[in-house]
């Protein structure tokens, strides 16, 4: 009966999502723009309101990976984080990976370690952090108020995350007098849609890790769920820090991996057909966007480098932690050779697409080069009869004088034409 029931929920959730994409292709407009558009989701929404936990799983994981990712934006937030962890490995890290969080709400959630996992709390007023001993405190878009209760409890100074913004090496990573340990990092995030370096203040304080960042990172909520569900993963603030530099490295490698499949889609169509112009200027618009995808991939594991190097100079890791970074920062090494290796062949299908463009061009410069140079000679001749020298053209008497000159142009123009393609010039 569960099985029959969960077919009955998938049939029916695949039956929404087709009449939307039938709205869709029909009206020609972005999704969610039109009345039936609105209708179809709010179904759907509804639908899954009525599902359990487990049911709603055991249908994100039965349908393709562009259903499944229509169906997880409508999932309501608050039942987003549970069943993130019902989901199996796979399905769980491509729906982070693929989707930006929805809501970039103020938010600021502490992380208890319990039974050798981390514990999750929702933090809402100064007053929750009492009771609370905490390895990790994150805090998503906080306001200067929240900012200045959460410093005040912990005597920690935490900054303005939209001022992360030096370049600087003593700037970005840094230890103050006190002991705390500072680092500005720059994490990808990548999506279909977007891509940009999001800066985000880490520091450890007494053993506390708190990261300050202006909205949700795929990284972070997915190194929460693994802390979550795997014992062990994790013991300190600095494991946790290691873990989102790791994260962010393999979160790297995913992004280059989507860069070689779109180029290597670019370069089936760069190089086994003839383009015309549009097709060329989608192409170069496509390759941009590779390029600035990878320029800030590159950037990203850069700074991780820089960032990782700093904590392993600072002599606080433990032997194994230290182990670990350098894990990080030979993962870090590989993903070099794959961006370098990226550039120069963005470059070289740069230049093939502009090298058609060239092409389509010469070939309409290369028409109205051949129809200027045939009509020079019939322009001479009627410039020569246009002189109307009777003693000298004895034929402007003749009766058929003037098709005989009508002639002459049109041999003065077909002779060369006839030369030109014996010769091969004009195939």
């Amino acid at each position: 009966m569960s099985e029959e029931k969960n077919s009955l929920d998938l049939a029916a959730v695949r039956e929404l999502l087709a009449r939307q994409s039938r709205v869709d292709d029909s009206q020609d407009m972005p999704r969610g723009n039109s009345f039936e558009d609105a209708e179809c989701e709010a179904e759907l929404r509804a639908l899954l309101e009525r599902l359990s936990l487990e049911e709603i799983s055991g249908v994100v994981e039965a349908l393709e990976p562009e259903e499944r990712l229509a169906v997880w934006h409508e999932v309501r937030e608050e039942r987003g984080e549970a069943i993130l962890e019902i989901l199996s490995d796979e399905v769980r890290e491509d729906l982070l990976c693929d989707s930006h969080l929805r809501n970039e709400k103020t938010s600021v959630t502490a992380f208890e370690l319990r039974n050798g996992r981390l514990s999750q709390i929702r933090v809402a007023t100064p007053y929750d952090l009492r009771c609370l001993k905490p390895i990790w405190i994150d805090l998503v878009a906080p306001t200067p108020e929240i900012r200045a209760w959460v410093g005040r409890y912990y005597d920690v100074q935490l900054p303005n995350p939209s001022n992360l913004t030096d370049l600087e090496a003593s700037a970005r990573f840094y230890v103050e007098d006190n002991g705390e340990v500072h680092l500005h990092s720059d994490f990808l995030l990548a999506t279909k849609d977007d891509s940009r370096n999001v800066a985000v203040a880490l520091i450890l304080h007494r053993d506390v890790l708190f990261s300050v960042r202006p909205e949700e990172l795929p990284i972070f909520r997915l190194q929460r769920l693994r802390a979550r569900t795997q014992p062990g993963y994790v013991t300190d603030g600095k494991d946790v820090l290691l873990d989102l530099y790791a994260a962010d490295a393999e979160y790297s490698a995913d992004a280059l991996e989507d860069v070689y499949a779109a180029l290597e889609e670019v370069s089936r169509h760069v190089l086994g057909t003839k383009i015309t112009d549009d097709e060329a200027a989608k192409i170069l618009a496509d390759i941009a966007r590779e390029e600035d995808l990878n320029g800030r991939i590159r950037r990203n594991v850069h700074d991780t480098r820089r960032a990782v190097s700093f904590l392993i100079r600072g002599k606080s890791l433990s032997s194994g932690q230290i182990d670990d970074a350098r894990q990080i920062l030979r993962d870090i090494e590989s993903l070099d050779g794959h961006t370098s290796f990226l550039f120069g062949k963005i470059n070289f299908l740069m230049d093939a697409t502009v090298g058609f463009i060239n092409i389509n061009q010469n070939k309409i410069i290369k028409i109205f080069s051949v129809a200027s140079v045939a009509m020079l000679p019939p322009t001479l001749i009627a410039s020569i009869y246009g002189m109307n020298f009777q003693g000298w053209f004895p034929e402007l008497q003749w009766e058929y004088g003037y098709p005989f000159s009508l002639l002459l142009m049109m041999v003065s123009v077909a002779v060369p034409f006839w030369f030109f393609y014996k010769k091969g010039w004009l195939r």
